[in-house]
Formats: C-alpha cells, structure tokens, sequence
C-alpha cells in the first residue's frame, strides 16, 4: 500500500465547519462530492474560495477535496477558504506571509447576535411612545 501524501486543515465560519484535505494533483475539485462550480453556483464565491490558491501560485496543481457542513453558502465559502490556507501552510510553510498579507489565516469570529428579551431582534427596539 503506497501512502499518499495529503494535508489537512479544519476551517470555520459562522457556524459552518469545512475539512479540507489538499493532494498533490492536477487542480480537481470534490466538495461534499459534487465540483466547485455546482456546488458553489456564484462566481463571487468561487473565486473567494479560490483565493488562497491563486494567491501561493498553486492552483491547479492540487486536487481539493472538502467536506461541508452548517451555515449558509456564504459562511461555508470562508470557512472553506479558511480551511485551503491553513492546509497550503501545512504544505509550504514558506507562504505563510503571503497568506498572512492577503488575510487568509485569519478567522472570522463574526456570529449572529443573540435576541435580547423585550426587544423585537437582537438590537432594535420597540417604538418609543411619551404618552
């Protein structure tokens, strides 16, 4: 049995979570078994999702395989480009300041705020009556 070699990285956003594994490969794309493009139909999110390849000058030199879940498109989208730059750092440590420039190591910590009691939504209030 011949061991291929592959990195993995976990990514998260929102409340989405991605496990990315990346191969050295012809540049495939399998996320939660269908391609980047059926899977992601809006090109706004391909090519966020793309960026941490296209930024370390190795797209399609990889084949891609992801598993998704939680969230929205949008949400799973960062959290899976969260998970190809922290699996291309694994690969090449030396990108790491190019990933780093381009804010591609940091997460988003951004989550939907809670509902407050006594208030329609989590910020807004009922109108103000004087009397």
């Amino acid at each position: 049995m011949t061991d291929i070699t592959q990195y993995q990285a976990v990514g998260r956003r929102k409340t989405s979570s991605a496990r990315v594994i990346l191969r050295p490969g012809s540049g495939q794309w399998q996320i939660n078994g269908r391609s980047l493009e059926d899977y992601f139909p809006r090109s706004t999110l391909q090519t966020r999702i793309v960026e941490p390849l296209a930024v370390t000058e190795t797209d399609g030199q990889v084949d891609v395989m992801v598993r998704v879940r939680g969230g929205g498109l949008t949400g799973q989208a960062d959290a899976v480009r969260l998970g190809i730059a922290r699996a291309l750092l694994q690969m090449d440590e030396e990108t790491r300041p190019v990933l780093r420039v381009n804010g591609l190591l940091t997460r988003d910590s951004r989550k939907v705020e809670r509902k407050k009691p006594g208030r329609p939504k989590a910020r807004k209030r009922f109108q103000f009556s004087k009397r």
